[in-house]
C-alpha cells in the first residue's frame, strides 16, 4: 500500500549514484534486501534543496512496498505564518480514510481525537481554553502514536515526512513526541528537511539539534552527487547525444545537484546557457529575504565571480565595517554566502550567476568599475585576468587591453593556452573597434594576432587561429609596412600547416618570402622553414630540401633553435621519402633529444609524432604505439592536451591499437569523459572508437555519426576514419545504398578538402565496400548484380589510381598500403564470383585470398587478418581443401572471439554451417531441380519460377534448397557459380 501523491518528474528521473545512500537509509529503518525488519528507525535525512532527497525517499518507499510493507507520506507546505497545524498528518490520515475507511472508522471509534486531523473536519480549539487546549495536544499526539501503532499490526509501516523546513509548530512538536515515545511496533519514520534553508534563527534547527540526542534517532545528510554520478544523471535525461564539453559545463555548474543538472539539461537543449528563469528565481528567493546592506554585499560578490576576499569586498561593497559585518553576518546565517579562510563563496555557484544576472546594467557596469580601481590602486590582491575582465565590463578599454595582454602572456607561461587565447582574442576585439583605434596606437597589433594563433592551436583549435588571422590580414592597413603583412601571412601558413584547409599554403609563403626579401634576417628564417613544409607538403621534394637547409643554417645564424629543429624536422620527413628511414629515425632521435633539452615542447612533439608516422608506415606498430604514447602522454604533462601534434599522436596512438588488436585499449584512449575537449579533439577520438564498434557489430554507434559528420568539411581523417566505422556498421546491417553513399561523401569531402583527386585511403574504403557489395550481391537480381559488380569495377579501379599516382611521386606505398591493395583485389574476385558473372578461376581465388592473408600478417592488422582468413577458410572449404580451411578458420575465430568482433564470428558460423563442395561426379540434379537451376541462374524469384511451371512456391523453395545443399553452396548465386563450373548449366 502506498499513501501520497509524489510528482511525475520524480518518478521518471533515473536514481543514480544513490546506491549506497539508499542501502543505508534501508538499514536504518529496519528495511534489508530480505525485507525483514527489527523494530523499526528513526531517521532525519538532510540535504540542500534540489540534491535528491525526495527521488531516494521514492525508492526507499518503492523498496519497501515490494518487501510488504505498508507505506504513509506526509508533505510540509511552504505557507509561512498561515500553516495549517499538524498538515503532513492530515494528508497521511485523509489518504488513509480514502483508500482504508473500515480503519479510519475502527480508530476514530477507538480514539475520538483523530477526528480532529481528518480534512473536512479539523476543529479549531478554543481560543478561551488554554487548557482544554494542552490536554487535546496530548491526547492527539497519543492518538496519532496509536494509529501508526494500530497500522503496523498486519505489516510494518513506513512513514515519510518531507520538507520539514516548512513544518509549523505543532508538527515540530507532534514529531519531538513520536521521536521520545519512539515505537513498540515496527513503525519506521523518516522525516527530511533542506538543510540549506536552516540558517541560525530558524525555528527547525533548535529541534533537530534536540532530536539529533534522542536515543534512537539516527541523522543521515545526502551530500551533492559526484561528477561522475551528474554526467551519468545527464546523458540519461539529455534528449540526444551532447559533446563532451556541453556535458562538462552541466557537471561544472550543477556541482552535485540533481534538480539543477536537470534545469540545466533543459536549458542547454533549448539552446540557451543563462540559467532558466524558474531555477534563477528560486535560487534568488534566500536572497531576496536578505536585509538591504547583506543584498548589496552579495550583489558586489557576485561581480567577482563565486568567491571573494574579504578584503575586496571591504574595498568595493560601500559600506564601513560595522555595517559590512552585519551584512555578511546576514548573508552567512542565510547560507547564501559561505565563510573561507579570509573570503566568502556563494553555497552554490548558481547562485552566483542568479545573483548577476539580477543586476541592472547600470549597478553592473559601477560594481565592475569598482573592483578595476581597488585593483589599479592595490587596495586588493587579484590577477591580470581578474582586471581584465572587470575593465571589459566597466567599459575601460585601454585598462581592459593592457590587462587582457598580460593575463593571455600570464596564462601561456603557466600552460593555459585555452585562457590565453581568450585574453589575446578579448583584446584584439577590443582593439579592431575603429573607435578605440587613436587611443590604442601603442599596441602591436601584428604581435598579438601571432600570439592569438599560438595560443588558439595550442588549446586544439587552429581552424579558428586560421580564421583570426585571416581576419586580421583581410583588415590589414594597405599602407602597413610590408614585414606586418608578411608577418601575418606566415603566421596564417603555419596554422593553415596544423590543420585541413583549402587554403593554398604555397602561396602564402611564396608571398611572404617575396616580402621579406633576400637580407639574412630572423623573419626570413621562419618564412623559409615554414615554406620548406609548405613545399613538403605538396611533394615539391627538391624545393623543399633547398629551403630546409637554408632555414637550418639562418636559424643557427640568429640562434633560433626553435626554427632550426622545425627546419630539420622537415628534412628528416624529406630523407624517409628518399627511402632511407632508418637515416630518417636517427634524425628525429636527434631532433627529440635536443627539443626536450631546449624546452621546445612543439619541437618535441612534432619530432615524437613523426617518429611514429615513421614506424607505422613500416610496419611497426610496437614502434609506433610507444612514439605516439610518449608524445601523447608529454602533452597531457605540459598541459596542451590538444595541440595538434599531441591530438595527433592520441588519435594515431588510437588508430594503431585497433590495428594491433587492442580494441579495449582504443575505448580507454578516446574516452574523453571529463576533459571537455574541442569538437574536432572529440570527433577525432570519436571516429576511431566508431571502428571498433562497427568491428564489434554496435549498431547503435551509427548515433555517434550525427556529432562526428559536420568535421569531414575540416578534416581528411576524420572522415576516412569515421567512414570507414560508417561503412562497416552499415554494411553489417544489409544497407548497401548506405555504404555505397558513405563512401561517396567521404571521397568527395577529402578530395575538396585535401585538393587532390585520389589519396591513399581510397584503396582502404574501396577494399571494404566491395566486401560488403561481395556479401549482399547473391541476394538481389541479374540486373542489380550487374550493377554492383560495375561499381566494385569502378572501386577497385579508383584504388589502383591511388596508389599509380602515389608511387609517381615518388611515395612508397608501405605495408598498410600493400594489405589492402592485395585485399581490395581479393574481394573484387570474390564479388565477381558470388555474382556468377565474369567469374574468376578457383587457383585465382585462392591466389588473392592468399595474399591478402599475407599482407596483414605482414602489417599484422589483427581483426584485417581475421577477416581475410574468414574468407580464405570459406573458399577453401568450397574447394573441397578441408583441412586448410579448418585451420584458417580456427585462427581467425580465435581473434574474433579475442576481440568480441560478433560480425566476424556470425561470419564463421555461416561458413562452418555450409556443407562441403561436392565434385562435378557426385551432383545428381532431378530433371526438376535442373529446371529451376536453370531458372535461378536466370534471376528468377522463387515466386516467378513457382507462376512459369505452375507449381506452389514452397515446392520451389524445397527444390531450391536440395539445389544448395546438392552442391555445397551458402546461396543461389553460389550455387548457380559452381553448377556452370562442373558443367550443369548451358
Amino acid at each position: 500500500m502506498m499513501m501520497g501523491d509524489v510528482p511525475t518528474h520524480v518518478l521518471t528521473t533515473p536514481l543514480v549514484g544513490r546506491t549506497s545512500e539508499l542501502d543505508e537509509l534501508s538499514r536504518m529503518v529496519g528495511l534489508s534486501r530480505s525485507g525483514s525488519t527489527g523494530t523499526g528507525g528513526l531517521v532525519l535525512l538532510s540535504g540542500d534543496a534540489g540534491v535528491g532527497k525526495t527521488r531516494l525517499l521514492t525508492e526507499l518507499r518503492a523498496a519497501a512496498e515490494r518487501a510488504g510493507w505498508r507505506t504513509l507520506v506526509g508533505h510540509c507546505l511552504d505557507f509561512g505564518d498561515s500553516a495549517l497545524p499538524y498538515l503532513p498528518f492530515t494528508e497521511i490520515l485523509g489518504r488513509l480514510a480514502q483508500e482504508s475507511p473500515s480503519f479510519v472508522a475502527d480508530i476514530s471509534e477507538a480514539h475520538p481525537a483523530v477526528r480532529h486531523l481528518l480534512p473536512g473536519q479539523r476543529l479549531l480549539f478554543g481560543q478561551d481554553a488554554a487548557v482544554a487546549q494542552d490536554v487535546e495536544r496530548t491526547e492527539l499526539f497519543q492518538t496519532v502514536l496509536a494509529v501508526f501503532e494500530e497500522f503496523a499490526e498486519p505489516a510494518p509501516v513506513l512513514v515519510i515526512l518531507e520538507d520539514l523546513h516548512w513544518a509549523d509548530q505543532s508538527t515540530r512538536d507532534l514529531l519531538g513526541l513520536l521521536f521520545q515515545r519512539q515505537f513498540t511496533g515496527p513503525v519506521s519514520v523518516v522525516a527530511s528537511y533542506r538543510s540549506d534553508d536552516l540558517h541560525r534563527r530558524h525555528p527547525l534547527r533548535a529541534a533537530v539539534a534536540q532530536w539529533s540526542r534522542m536515543p534512537g534517532v539516527q541523522r543521515l545528510l545526502l551530500g551533492p552527487l559526484s561528477n561522475r554520478s551528474v554526467r551519468t544523471l545527464v546523458r540519461s535525461i539529455h534528449q540526444g547525444t551532447p559533446s563532451e564539453a556541453e556535458l562538462k559545463a552541466i557537471v561544472t555548474r550543477a556541482e552535485g545537484n540533481a534538480f539543477f543538472a536537470e534545469e540545466l539539461v533543459v536549458a542547454s537543449e533549448l539552446g540557451g546557457s543563462s540559467l532558466p528563469d524558474d531555477l534563477a528565481s528560486l535560487l534568488m528567493l534566500r536572497v531576496d529575504q536578505l536585509g538591504d546592506d547583506a543584498r548589496q554585499v552579495v550583489r558586489a560578490a557576485s561581480c567577482a565571480g563565486r568567491q571573494v576576499s574579504h578584503e575586496m569586498l571591504a574595498a568595493v561593497a560601500g559600506l564601513d565595517r560595522t555595517r559590512l559585518e552585519g551584512a555578511l553576518r546576514d548573508a552567512v546565517d542565510s547560507n547564501v554566502l559561505v565563510p573561507t579562510e579570509n573570503s566568502y563563496a556563494f553555497r552554490h555557484a548558481l547562485l552566483a550567476e542568479a545573483v548577476y544576472d539580477d543586476l541592472l546594467p547600470g549597478e553592473r557596469v559601477r560594481i565592475h568599475a569598482a573592483y578595476v580601481d581597488a585593483l589599479c590602486r592595490h587596495a586588493a590582491s587579484g590577477t591580470a585576468a581578474e582586471l581584465a575582465r572587470h575593465a571589459r565590463a566597466a567599459h575601460d578599454v585601454l585598462t581592459a587591453v593592457r590587462a587582457s595582454i598580460e593575463a593571455g602572456d600570464d596564462a601561456m607561461a603557466v600552460g593555459g593556452p585555452d585562457d590565453a587565447a581568450r585574453h589575446y582574442e578579448n583584446a584584439l576585439e577590443l582593439l579592431g573597434n575603429p573607435a578605440h583605434r587613436e587611443d590604442l596606437a601603442e599596441f602591436d597589433l601584428v604581435t598579438l594576432t601571432s600570439r592569438a594563433s599560438d595560443a588558439l592551436i595550442a588549446s586544439g583549435d587552429p581552424h579558428r587561429a586560421m580564421q583570426l588571422v585571416a581576419e586580421q590580414l583581410e583588415g590589414l592597413d594597405p599602407d602597413a609596412p610590408a614585414v606586418d603583412r608578411a608577418r601575418l601571412l606566415v603566421t596564417l601558413a603555419a596554422a593553415s600547416l596544423m590543420a585541413d584547409s583549402d587554403i593554398d599554403v604555397l602561396a602564402l609563403t611564396t608571398e611572404a618570402l617575396s616580402l621579406v626579401g633576400q637580407e639574412p634576417t630572423a623573419l626570413r628564417a621562419r618564412v623559409l622553414s615554414v615554406h620548406a613544409r609548405a613545399n613538403s607538403v605538396r611533394e615539391r621534394v627538391d624545393e623543399a630540401l633547398r629551403w630546409a637547409t637554408e632555414a637550418v643554417a639562418l636559424g643557427l645564424e640568429f640562434d633560433l633553435p626553435q626554427v632550426v629543429l622545425d627546419a630539420a624536422t622537415t628534412l628528416a620527413r624529406l630523407q624517409e621519402r628518399a627511402g632511407d628511414p632508418e637515416a630518417s629515425r636517427r634524425t628525429f632521435e636527434r631532433i627529440i633529444a635536443q627539443a626536450r633539452a631546449d624546452g621546445d615542447l612543439s619541437g618535441e612533439l612534432r619530432g615524437l609524432h613523426h617518429l611514429g608516422a615513421l614506424h607505422y608506415e613500416l610496419g611497426r606498430l610496437d614502434e609506433a604505439a610507444e612514439a605516439y604514447a610518449e608524445a601523447s602522454q608529454r602533452a597531457v604533462e605540459a598541459d596542451r592536451p590538444w595541440t595538434p601534434y599531441g591530438l595527433d599522436a592520441r588519435v594515431m596512438a588510437a588508430v594503431t591499437a585497433f590495428d594491433a588488436g587492442r580494441w579495449d585499449d582504443v575505448l580507454r584512449i578516446c574516452d574523453v569523459s571529463g576533459e571537455a575537449p574541442p569538437g574536432l579533439a572529440e570527433a577525432a577520438l570519436a571516429a576511431v572508437a566508431l571502428e571498433v564498434f562497427a568491428g564489434r557489430g554496435e549498431t547503435g554507434a551509427l548515433d555517434s555519426l550525427a556529432r562526428i559528420r559536420p568535421w569531414w568539411q575540416r578534416d581528411g581523417l576524420i572522415a576516412i576514419l569515421s567512414g570507414a566505422g560508417a561503412i562497416g556498421l552499415y554494411g553489417n546491417a544489409g544497407d548497401i545504398e548506405a555504404v555505397l553513399r558513405i563512401h561517396d561523401e567521404v571521397v568527395s569531402s577529402v578530395r575538396d578538402l585535401w585538393q587532390v583527386k585520389t589519396f591513399l585511403a581510397q584503396v582502404r574504403l574501396g577494399a571494404l565496400v566491395i566486401g560488403h557489395l561481395a556479401d549482399h550481391v547473391s541476394e538481389v537480381g541479374a540486373a542489380e548484380r550487374e550493377a554492383l559488380l560495375r561499381r566494385g569495377d569502378d572501386l577497385l579501379a579508383a584504388g589502383r589510381e591511388a596508389v599509380a599516382r602515389a608511387e609517381s611521386r615518388g611515395r612508397t606505398v608501405g605495408p598498410e598500403g600493400q594489405a589492402w591493395t592485395a585485399r581490395a583485389e581479393a574481394e573484387h574476385l570474390r564479388l565477381r564470383w558470388r555474382s556468377g558473372i565474369d567469374t574468376p578461376t578457383e587457383e585465382d581465388l585462392l591466389t588473392a585470398w592468399q595474399a591478402s592473408v599475407a599482407g596483414f600478417e605482414a602489417f599484422r592488422h589483427e581483426h584485417e587478418l581475421a577477416r581475410s582468413r574468414a574468407r580464405l577458410a570459406t573458399l577453401l572449404r568450397t574447394t573441397g581443401h578441408t583441412a586448410e580451411a579448418r585451420e584458417q578458420a580456427d585462427l581467425a575465430r580465435e581473434v574474433a572471439h579475442r576481440l568480441r568482433a560478433q560480425p566476424l564470428l556470425e561470419e564463421l558460423r555461416a561458413a562452418g554451417s555450409a556443407p562441403q563442395r561436392h565434385e562435378a561426379h557426385d551432383v545428381a540434379l532431378t530433371p526438376r531441380e535442373r529446371e529451376i537451376l536453370a531458372l535461378v541462374a536466370e534471376g528468377r524469384s522463387n515466386g516467378e519460377i513457382a507462376k512459369q511451371l505452375f507449381i506452389s512456391v514452397k515446392t520451389v523453395s524445397v527444390h531450391v534448397s536440395n539445389i544448395l545443399a546438392k552442391l555445397g553452396a551458402s546461396g543461389r548465386t553460389e550455387a548457380v557459380a559452381l553448377a556452370r563450373r562442373q558443367g550443369l548449366l548451358a
